[in-house]
């Protein structure tokens, strides 16, 4: 089973990727192996993650997330910061 997560980061940005395991994708960026845009925007929270049948699922909902507004994001996938 493959996961799109996103993570919010310190100042409020939100990140999107693709993982197998979530939850230890999430402790890689905190501690600075993750995507280089979590080196720079430091991860705080977990906020969702979505349980897709293949990596190939997980990649084409990862870059379908990607192209939405935040507040898009935000509505759609129910988050609250």
């Amino acid at each position: 089973m493959w996961f799109v997560y996103i993570i919010l980061c310190s100042d409020g940005s939100l990140y999107t990727g693709s993982s197998n395991n979530p939850d230890a994708r999430f402790v890689d960026h905190k501690n600075g192996k993750g995507g280089r845009y979590t080196r720079s925007h430091k991860p705080v929270k977990l906020l969702y993650a979505e349980p897709l049948e293949s990596k190939f699922a997980a990649l084409k909902r990862e870059s379908q997330i990607k192209g939405w507004r935040r507040d898009k994001k935000m509505k759609i996938l129910g988050l609250k910061i």
